[in-house]
Parts: C-alpha cells; structure tokens; sequence
C-alpha cells in the first residue's frame, strides 16, 4: 500500500516577483511527489516568501511562520524572500523554522536539496488563475531615499531571452490568456548582458515583448511597473504595432508630482519629463490605461508640494492611482530625515488624492462608453447570477452577463456606464 504524499503550503506576502518565485519553488516540489495541502489539512513543509518593503511587511512574515508553525506543528518551515536576505538570523530563530534561503539565485540550489533532480529553468503552470506572471529581470540599481529593495536585491539579472520564450510557450499552452512581464526593475531587462554587446546587438525590453508578440497562440501580454525613463520610442512603438497582442496599458511609477520631493526621494527625471512621456504614449496609442504610484506626505513634503502632486495627477489623466502614505524604512535615508510629516497629516492628503483619483478614474470610464474592449473572464458575481466579472485590455474592471464555459477566456464587449469602479459591458 503506497503512503500518501507529503504535504505543502506555500504562502506569498508581497509583489508579482515573489509570486513568481513561489510558483517556481512549488512547481518544483509538486514535480517530485509533493501535494498541495488543503485548507485545514496539516503540511510537512511549509513555504514562506517574504517582503520587507515596510516594517508591516515583515510584521506580517513572522505572524505567517508564527501561525503556519502553530497549526503545523510537525512542518518545516523554509523561508525565502527579501525579508529573508535583510535579516536571516531574525527569521531563523522563529518556530519550526528549518531554513532561510537568503538569495533568490540559490532557488535552484533549494530545490536540489529537496531531491529534485531535473531542475526547472522556469514555470508551466500558475495556479488555477487565469493570468500568470513572467519574471524577466531580477535586481535594481537606483538609490531611491525611500527604498530597502536596492540593498536586498542588488544584483542585476536578466533571463536569457530564448528561456522567457519558452516559457510563455508553455504557459500558452497551459491555457493562460494573459502574461504579465514583471521584474524588480522591468525596464533594465538586457542591461546586464548588453554590457559585453555591441550597441547594435543590444536586447533591451521592446526587443522581447516584440519576440513575445510573434508566438502563436491566444494571448495578451502586459507589462508590470516600469520607471518613466524607461517608456522608450522603442517600446512605445512595439505597443503601437501589436495593438491586439498588447494590452494597451502602462503602470508608470511617479510617487509625487513635486520636483522638490523627487530630489529628495533621489528619483532619477523630473515632473515635466514623466509627463512628456505619457503625453508619447497618449499619442501614439489609442487611449491607454496609465496607472501609477504616488507616496503622500513624505518627510517634508508642504501642502504645495502636495497640490503640485495633484495637478499633475489631473494633467497626465491616471485611470488608476496607488496611493501610500509614507512609512519610514529603517534602514533607508527617508527614515533619518527630521521633518517627518504627522500621521493625521498624511492621512489627509491620502483622502484628498483618493477623490482627486475616483474622478479621473471615472472620467476615463466614461471616455469608453461604446468603445469594444477585450476582456479575460475572471470569476462568477456571486450577487448576480449569470454575471461574471473581469480584467479588459485596459485593465478597467467589467461586469458582463457570460456563460460559465467563458470563464478563463477572453470576450469582446462594449463599454456602458460605471458604477462602484466597474464598467458594465455586454458581449458584442
């Protein structure tokens, strides 16, 4: 009678990198005989990936290996990611902790000693999501103020394009309808390997979303956060070309629209300059979806300086904003500075931008109205039967009436009205 399989649970906290990176780990150990663990079933290892981005993250981490330990008392608890690498010898001494895996690249050394012997160049499969993430690029260079993640992954790595390729191919032919391109720093893709190329042989970002865009299958790719620098002619024009491949779509980082800020906050380009960027994307795409970052009250920051941020936010137009107050990074110079701005401060200014981004949000819903948009149908309304609810092209939320055999593929619909941050489309 042959045993049951041991037993895994993976738990990711923070970006669509260290989702990947899960991802890898586990398609790994499921390789070699590993299940998942259901809901309330006891795990014999347990994966942990971390993030250190702010003290609540790697608050969260040690109340993740506290809990998984308590209600897995015979695991072993491996834990991975950035928190990992800033403070191994923290996470170690907590329970049932076995290993810390302080380096990314050791991700293959990981799974070797676990006893997989063909080890994976990429993934196959993400879940049972209808998206799944491609990691390209590892590493960042910049100095931002504000910033732990430079000091945590350093090193600047990028997948050698044949391998990404063949990775989407097999996520293609898993079924995946949308391949997001992530990174830490997304738009250094090639940096590192170009520093031994001809600048005529350079790979550089447009040069694999345009291989990307010639595989057959159906799919759209869209990129994750890229800095504004890095919104070049080039990928511009490789958006522009493959209009049906790409979604028209672009999270372009600004964090305030205040030149004195960006200086203090060691940003590499000024307001005009991220503006003149978008202003290219506008014009030579059909109304983009622009989406972007912004940090209220970092230290210093007056309510001009604040203001500044909201016009700018009202110039380019965003349909979305992601919006932080500041939180002090120890570790970081942010956190040393000595004008730190007052909590109720910042939650005030928080709100402010939150109505400042409801009503360009809107406003760019509206500008849809009759337009088609191709949507990847998500999940069922469980409020609304025969209703389904999904991501489209220009990454706008939509309600649609659907069929349940739809779910996981895309629809064309035309745009209606919106209400509650939706858009209500019918399938045309």
């Amino acid at each position: 009678m042959s045993s049951a399989p041991p037993k895994l649970k993976t738990v990711t906290l923070g970006c669509k990198v260290n989702q990947y990176e899960t991802q890898y780990v586990r398609q790994g150990l499921l390789g070699i005989g590993y299940a998942d663990a259901a809901d309330e079933e006891a795990a014999d290892l347990c994966i942990v990936n971390t993030c250190t981005v702010t003290a609540e993250g790697d608050a969260k981490s040690r109340k993740v290996i506290r809990s998984l330990a308590r209600k897995n008392p015979a695991s072993r608890i491996v834990v991975m990611g950035c928190y990992a690498t800033r403070a191994p010898d923290e996470l170690a001494q907590l329970p049932n902790v076995a290993e810390v895996v302080t380096d990314k690249r050791e991700l293959p050394d990981l799974l070797g000693r676990f006893g997989v012997v063909d080890i994976p160049t990429g993934i196959s499969s993400f879940g049972d999501r209808h998206r799944a993430y491609v990691k390209v690029q590892d590493g960042c260079l910049l100095r931002c103020s504000f910033c732990i993640i430079p000091l945590v992954r350093p090193q600047m790595h990028s997948r050698p394009l044949a391998e990404v390729l063949d990775e989407v191919r097999r996520l293609v032919d898993a079924g995946y309808r949308e391949l997001v391109l992530t990174g830490i720093h997304l738009g250094h893709f090639g940096v590192d390997f170009n520093r031994q190329r001809d600048k005529s042989d350079w790979v550089r970002l447009s040069t694999l979303l345009r291989e990307i865009c010639l595989l057959p299958g159906n799919f759209r790719v869209r990129l994750s956060s890229i800095e504004a620098t890095e919104v070049t002619r080039e990928l511009i024009a490789v958006m522009a070309e493959f209009p049906k491949r790409i979604a028209p779509h672009l999270h372009i980082s600004i964090q305030s629209g205040s030149d004195s800020v960006l200086r203090r906050m060691r940003r590499r380009w000024g307001v005009q300059r991220f503006v003149d960027r978008c202003r290219l994307v506008q014009e030579a795409i059909d109304r983009p979806a622009i989406t972007t970052d912004i940090i209220v009250g970092f230290p210093g920051e007056t309510e001009d300086e604040f203001e500044e941020t909201c016009q700018v936010a009202l110039t380019v137009g965003f349909s979305k904003i992601h919006i932080f107050p500041f939180s002090p990074r120890r570790g970081t110079p942010a956190a040393e500075m000595s004008d730190q701005i007052a909590a109720e401060v910042k939650q005030e200014r928080l709100h402010r931008l939150a109505t400042v981004e409801a009503e360009l949000r809107d406003a760019y819903y509206d500008n849809l109205v009759g337009s088609k948009l191709q949507v990847l149908v998500e999940s069922l309304l469980p409020e609304k039967p025969g209703w389904f609810v999904g991501t489209s092209c220009r990454y706008t939320p939509v309600e649609l009436p659907a069929n349940p055999s739809d779910e996981g593929q895309f629809v064309n619909v035309t745009a209606g009205t919106s209400d509650d941050g939706r858009i209500r489309g019918l399938l045309s």
